[in-house]
């Protein structure tokens, strides 16, 4: 009995401590997936591990204190298209380059203190452009698909609706500079782009962006392409700092003489020089750029022009993994934060990574996560540079696209790859990322689509686009809430879930350029001496007890 005891006990023990090498069946239910990690951190096994983890973030919750200095600076982060599952996944992605596991990676944005949800919806439409969107995160109010500044009184390509003033919704780069702050715009997409035009332009139509773009009637009628207003226009000319892509916006339809760039426009007109020769006019020192050595020059001298213009492609700027000499968002953010930063007053910076939603319209997954995390880098820079007791960061998107995360992979598993616990019904893989419509299509006359027998799939090449259910000319965005962060003086404001035409609101609210102001917006004062203008405005009848003090010959300062 005694020997069949601690035989019992033996093969107990090795049973519970070699339970994952013991081979287990095939599942036969997706539900009773056997899961194949890469490896599991020892550390993790344990509850106390978890437990402490928990203890320390309640830790540094507690000791977060509310912030309601003024914000003399407020930098605005729009990743364009990066929902949720975009930055799961490339979150992931980049643990996975730096050699992890992935999963457990955090991308510098998602270390703010704050989060919260903004609905994103157009008030005509359930799923919406970058157009609205722009209106709304920049304007605070909410208007039509394929609309630019102006509320919801217009109809999309009117010029007449465009015209009228009382449709206009200016943005809070206007209430910045009015308020005497400097405002500067950063953009991988043409800096006449949807997203970037909600800083300055008002127009029926999204796509004027240049003159060739808008109907001849519309031009008789008076009715400004977009770059036009940029350059021409307040508040657009008035911004500090301007990088980005879109020159051929700029330009003439023939090559100039100085440069071998061919533009768009069809009136002849070259709206760099004109740029020039606006800030010659007030004076001011002033600076084009075309590439990144150009950009850098600028950056490392001793005198920095007051207005920069940096144009670093005819089209969009190139994707960071296709890109040659041109600068990175991250450069570009440390450049415009130098220049904007001179201001006494403080800045508004408006900054956009724009290029994470063309790659998922073209469902090209690889390039939509590395762009997300070179859009992190540069909010990491942005953060670095500046002081979170003055200067309010908030990072969010314009709206989701169709790409999720799917499968029941192992952890460590390639976020790019296909899951590695399953197959389908049909006895082919699939992949952990999918979208449900775009491009690509996941059936042909075999059935669904094996993407291991694709060589541009198998070498990771950065034009692959991943299969979609419903095949389209262009994957579509999608209609979930987008995640709001925030660092910050009072970056509190920005939890719950709220419509997204209140984020500049908050901003302008925190930095004390809109209707509504806090008790720090005008600085506390110790002992108010008379010798102000509003003691003397308030206390008129001291101006007798000065001529009376200055008959008798006082002595004594009067407080």
């Amino acid at each position: 009995m005694l020997l069949a005891s601690v035989f019992i006990q033996i093969v107990f023990i090795y049973t519970v401590y070699s339970e994952d090498a013991v081979s287990t069946p095939k599942p036969k239910k997706i539900l009773d997936t056997i899961m194949n990690p890469l490896y599991i951190p020892a550390e993790e096994k344990h509850g106390s591990y978890w437990k402490k983890s928990a203890a320390e973030t309640l830790k540094a919750k507690l000791k977060e204190k509310i912030n309601t200095n003024k914000a003399k600076n407020g930098i605005l982060f729009i990743g364009d298209g990066m929902s949720l599952a975009t930055v799961m996944a490339a979150r992931t992605y980049g643990g996975q380059m730096d050699r992890n596991l992935g999963e457990d990676n955090t991308l510098e944005f998602e270390k703010f203190p704050v989060s919260g949800l903004a609905r994103t919806y157009c008030i005509d439409a359930q799923v919406p452009d970058s157009a609205c969107t722009a209106t709304s995160y920049l304007t605070g109010v909410k208007t039509k698909y394929g609309v630019i500044g102006l509320d919801g009184n217009v109809t999309r390509g009117s010029c007449f609706s465009q015209l009228h003033k009382g449709n206009w919704a200016p943005s809070i780069a206007q209430w910045a500079l009015a308020s005497g702050l400097d405002v500067g715009l950063v953009t991988t997409t043409r800096v006449t782009h949807a997203s970037p035009a909600g800083m300055y332009a008002h127009t029926s139509e999204r796509n004027w962006e240049s003159d060739a773009d808008v109907p001849d009637e519309c031009i008789s009628l008076g009715c400004q392409d977009i770059a036009r207003q940029l350059i021409m226009a307040n508040p657009g000319r008035q911004f500090k700092v301007i990088l980005g892509g879109g020159r051929r916006e700029f330009l003439p339809n023939i090559s100039t003489p100085l440069t071998n760039y061919t533009g768009r426009r069809i009136d002849g007109v070259d709206l760099t020089d004109m740029w020039h020769t606006d800030k010659m006019e007030k004076n001011a020192t002033h600076q084009y750029v075309t590439d990144r050595n150009e950009l850098m020059k600028v950056f490392n001298s001793d005198d920095l022009p007051e207005y920069l213009l940096g144009l670093f492609q005819n089209d969009h700027m190139d994707y960071h993994l296709k890109a040659s000499n041109q600068p990175t968002l991250e450069e570009m953010v440390e450049v415009a934060i130098k220049m904007l930063s001179r201001s006494e007053r403080g800045y508004f910076l408006f900054v956009e990574g724009g290029r994470i939603d063309h790659a998922h319209h073209d469902s090209y997954a690889l390039l939509a996560l590395d762009e997300t995390v070179e859009y992190a880098k540069a909010v990491k820079k942005a953060k670095a540079l500046t002081n979170p007791e003055d200067t309010l960061i908030v990072v969010s998107s314009d709206h989701a696209h169709t790409m999720t995360v799917a499968g029941y992979p192992s952890r460590g598993n390639d976020i790019l790859g296909v899951v590695d616990t399953a197959r389908g019904m049909d006895g082919k893989p699939y992949t952990t990322i999918s979208y449900a419509n775009g491009k690509a299509k996941s059936l042909d006359e075999s059935g669904r689509v094996d993407v291991t027998l694709h060589s541009e799939f198998s070498s990771k090449a950065l034009d692959y686009s991943y299969p979609s259910l419903v095949p389209l000319d262009s994957e579509t965005h999608g209609g979930e809430d987008v995640a709001v962060y925030a660092s910050g003086p009072w970056q509190h404001l920005f939890t719950a879930s709220y419509e997204q035409s209140v984020v500049p609101h908050l901003m302008a609210y925190a930095m004390c350029i809109g209707e509504e102001k806090h008790e720090n917006c005008e600085p506390k004062m110790g002992h108010r001496s008379f010798w102000t203008s509003d003691s003397i405005a308030n206390k008129p009848n001291k101006y007798f007890v000065i001529l009376t003090c200055v008959i008798l010959g006082c002595v004594r300062f009067l407080g």
